[in-house]
């Protein structure tokens, strides 16, 4: 018990020293802080408390930050413009061989030789594989000596029924002999009917020993190597053909869609284009070729097939891309940036820059929106400027202050701390490119918002 009592003491005497030091130290350690931290330490003690320090520049929405300065608010502005913007609907598409062919012998053997390479491009007619014809060959040499050995026969048969014809006239032998005779005769070239086909068969089996490609297409992995006996019609097959040039893909888009796609179908191909996955590359752009005959029931979808000509190589079979098929254009549609669409109680609006200097609200009504621009149906006209930054302190007849380098300070979040500022922006504002149709809307971050009061800039 007395060592415990020894212990606490002697901990009171530590702290204390600990604390009576920082408070010695107290303005060495404030001047280092961080400026966001200084903002909630105490003011430092001065030989004129009369004068206390100045609030800080840019301060927060909560009273013990201060409040925001009353000049104008610095902000960047776009130009709304005219422009024809394509409607796409998306969809998430696997690339297919065009066509894909695996090679299966048609006769038994043992395979002598392959002359093609594994992921060679092979065209239509050229080698795959040769199977030992030797049997074949022989089959076709009986069945062409059959033919000859029939062909004797049926020669002397129709001698015999000469002679007996003539001897039918003098009455040497029957009528009956002569017409048995001449049965003769027919049946031998029937004979040589069947050894003709059977000739013809023999040729063709023998022609099934060399095996040829039935497309152009790019061979895959051989799955039987030379030397290797094969029976006809094999399961796994000696190697499989695709055909990627062109290529297809197959996607799927919402039944809803059906209205748009079947009218404008009717007219021309439609334009389908393939996307990688961040969907800002354009692999190779296509025709629309085929709408499934029926809905599938489970998903609500229906599956579409477009056909590219994928020259650069850039779709390959079995892979994932993100497939845009474009419906429509709309011509001359006035476009805003769509950071600049604003959602309040009544529906959308932005904020317009008045020749005075002020923000004027105006409520607008969209019809497309995209990742970087919407189609603005009602509420601007071309030309007129609009702001995309400092909503968060921005209102109705504020005034505002185009920032002229680019870039706007940053403002304070809700828990009073300096957010980043935002990229870089054009104050002439985003180039129309056309947009994409998607009916999802990126939020708009706090970050593209106006920020606090600006701090003087340097001198040059």
């Amino acid at each position: 018990m007395p060592r415990l009592s020894r212990s606490l003491v002697t901990l009171a005497v530590l702290l204390a020293a600990g604390a009576g030091a920082a408070y010695l130290t107290r303005d060495r350690w404030r001047a280092s802080a961080p400026p966001w931290l200084q903002a909630y330490l105490p003011p430092a003690e001065t030989a004129d408390q009369s004068n206390p320090a100045p609030a800080r520049a840019g301060g927060g929405r909560r009273g013990r930050r201060g409040n925001f300065d009353s000049g104008p608010l610095p902000v960047l502005i776009a130009e709304a413009k005219t422009a024809d913007v394509p409607v796409y609907l998306y969809g998430v598409g696997t690339v297919k061989a065009y066509n894909t062919v695996t090679i299966t012998p048609q006769v038994g053997g043992q395979i002598v030789e392959m002359p093609f390479r594994e992921g060679q491009d092979v065209k239509k007619g050229d080698v795959i594989a040769r199977i030992d014809d030797s049997t074949y060959k022989a089959t076709l040499d009986q069945a062409i000596a059959k033919k000859a050995q029939d062909q004797a026969l049926l020669d002397n048969a129709k001698r015999d029924l000469q002679r007996y014809m003539g001897l039918v006239a003098s009455n040497s032998v029957t009528r009956q002999t002569a017409d048995t005779q001449r049965s003769t005769v027919a049946q031998y070239e029937a004979q040589l009917k069947s050894d003709d086909a059977a000739i013809a068969s023999a040729q063709a089996t023998l022609a099934y020993t060399i095996i040829t490609a039935p497309i152009d297409g790019r061979a895959g992995i051989r799955n039987v190597d030379v030397g290797n006996v094969v029976q006809a019609s094999s399961s796994t097959g000696l190697v499989t053909l695709t055909q990627i040039k062109p290529i297809a893909v197959l996607f799927s888009v919402p039944q809803q869609a059906l209205a748009e796609i079947a009218p404008a179908g009717g007219k021309e191909p439609l334009q389908v284009e393939a996307v990688r996955g961040d969907n800002k590359i354009v692999i190779d752009t296509g025709k629309l070729e085929v709408i499934n005959n029926e809905v599938d029931a489970s998903t609500g979808t229906i599956q579409l097939k477009a056909i590219f000509p994928n020259t650069s190589l850039g779709l390959w079979p079995g892979a994932f891309v993100n497939a845009k098929l474009k419906v429509r254009t709309l011509a001359g549609v006035v476009v805003a940036p769509t950071a600049a669409i604003q959602r309040g109680p009544n529906g959308t609006f932005v904020y317009v820059l008045g020749d005075d200097g002020t923000a004027k609200m105006r409520p607008v009504t969209v019809s497309q929106q995209g990742d970087e621009q919407v189609v603005v149906d009602s509420g601007l006209k071309n030309g007129e400027k609009i702001i995309t930054t400092g909503f968060a302190r921005l209102s109705d007849g504020a005034k505002v202050e185009v920032s002229k380098s680019g870039a706007v300070p940053a403002e304070d979040d809700e828990e009073g701390l300096e957010a980043p500022a935002p990229a870089a922006q054009p104050e002439s504002g985003g180039k129309a490119e056309g947009g994409d149709g998607q009916p999802q809307r990126k939020g708009h971050r706090r970050q593209q918002g106006g920020g606090a009061t600006p701090a003087p800039a340097p001198a040059p």
